[in-house]
């Protein structure tokens, strides 16, 4: 009997992998800008340019993915167990992520032996990112939350905006009832639109990656690391020690490898390193949840919740960053003055985007109310800012996507073989 050869799958060629495309984009960009910095900084439109493509289609795919979610619960109690149960997990992870930053600065010392005279400090370096941190309060943020009309939230792309509308039109939806459903077969036709579009933009990624890390090392260089190497060592450790020790016992108590599930989200924390931002891999993380075994209105409400809410790499970034101006400048932070740093580190960090450059002025904005601690010394770490900015919005990635997990096994909600079955390795190939 003949061998039919088209029944066989074709194996996709390895330079046709996004992730690949990726990586090598990665160090042509490090190339780049390391051999002709000059021309490294010219490609930042490249860098800023994907991510704007993708910052475009986010608002509607937390929209669509939220709204669908909500109605296909078919009960708003359910709606109400999931957040509480999604804020009880940011409470803790955030806690674990801040408190493990004080330790470790206290243990390391990263900035003890630089002894900066605070008064030789120039505020001129740090004022565009303070004076925004100074518009931030409590309330301000919580009336942000609020969009001028349902549209503008969808319009001007706020995260928090469109999550406060989405979940609305979802309550409403499960509320009418029948009346609602040519409404949402609309929806979830417009969800298939939106995430073909995303699977586009996608294809763009290898440029986005290449241009905004050609800029990094030309504007910036790989030899600023060297003055600074303690503090973005000790963040990049601390960072692994989190994801692979304090994630990892989550993992393992939900009944998954963290290991694994790092490999299975290896694309898009490619994605997220070369372009410096979680948000550009957002609509992929959502994508790969549900096929993960995550049910829909879980993934729908703690994926973009989590990414405004539950910031663990930016978490630890602030109290270890905060520590290590203290100690460059000689200050002894009494306990008092660190428990006080990491209760308003807790509240500043709610609600940073998972973009370049937020933590830097999150981080503002906490120094701002902790005076023992001069916010000019952030001056101190503006230039290797931008490479820690990478390993925070890593970290944030992976934390979202535990807790998008253990929620949906908190739940009830989580195919525990789908996902074992897709975070297994492949099998190897004969």
């Amino acid at each position: 009997m003949a061998v039919i050869d088209a029944a066989v799958p074709k194996r996709t060629p390895w330079w046709q992998h996004v992730y690949v495309q990726v990586l090598i984009a990665i160090l042509l960009g490090i190339a780049v800008g390391q051999i002709w910095p000059h021309v490294g900084t010219q490609l930042k439109p490249l860098g800023d340019g994907f991510v704007k493509l993708v910052r475009m289609i986010i608002a509607p795919v937390i929209f669509l993915t939220i709204v669908g979610g909500i109605a296909h619960l078919r009960d708003l109690g359910g709606l109400g167990r999931i957040v509480l149960k999604a804020f009880a997990y940011f409470l803790t992870m955030s806690t674990f992520a801040l408190i493990l930053g004080l330790i470790v600065a206290n243990l390391v010392q990263p900035g003890a032996s630089m002894h900066i005279d605070p008064a030789t400090l120039d505020p001129a370096k740090t004022a565009g990112y303070v004076a925004k941190a100074e518009h931030q309060s409590i309330v301000g943020f919580l009336l942000a939350i609020i969009p001028q009309t349902l549209v503008s939230a969808l319009a001007e792309g706020e995260i928090l905006q469109v999550l406060f509308v989405a979940i609305l039109t979802g309550i409403a939806i499960t509320m009418v009832g029948e009346k609602s459903a040519p409404l949402l077969a609309v929806i979830e036709s417009a969800e298939a639109v939106v995430f073909r579009l995303v699977a586009i933009l996608m294809k763009a990624a290898p440029i986005g990656a290449f241009g905004a890390m050609a800029f990094t090392v030309g504007e910036y260089g790989i030899g600023v690391l060297i003055n600074l190497a303690g503090l973005v060592a000790t963040f990049y450790i601390t960072s692994l020690l989190f994801v692979f020790v304090i994630l990892g016992v989550v993992a393992w108590l939900a009944g998954f490898s963290i290991v694994r599930l790092v490999r299975y989200l290896t694309p898009e924390l490619l994605l997220v390193l070369g372009t410096s931002s979680s948000e550009a891999a957002l609509p992929n993380l959502i994508e790969k949840l549900e096929q993960a075994g995550c049910a829909r209105p879980v993934v729908g409400l703690v994926v973009p919740t989590g990414y405004s809410f539950n910031l663990d790499g930016t978490n630890i970034y602030m109290t270890l960053a905060a520590l290590f101006i203290a100690q460059a400048c000689g200050i002894h932070l009494t306990l008092g003055h660190q428990l006080l740093l990491l209760g308003v580190a807790m509240l500043s960090s709610k609600g940073a985007a998972g973009v370049t450059g937020a933590g830097f002025i999150t981080l503002a904005a906490t120094l701002l109310m902790v005076p023992a601690v001069p916010v000019a010394g952030m001056a101190l770490i503006l230039g290797v800012d931008r490479f820690m900015s990478e390993c925070r919005s890593l970290t944030n990635f992976i934390g979202n996507a535990v807790a998008t997990i253990v929620v949906a096994r908190w739940e009830g909600q989580l195919d525990q073989a789908q996902l074992t079955r897709t975070l297994a390795p492949a099998p190897a190939s004969a």
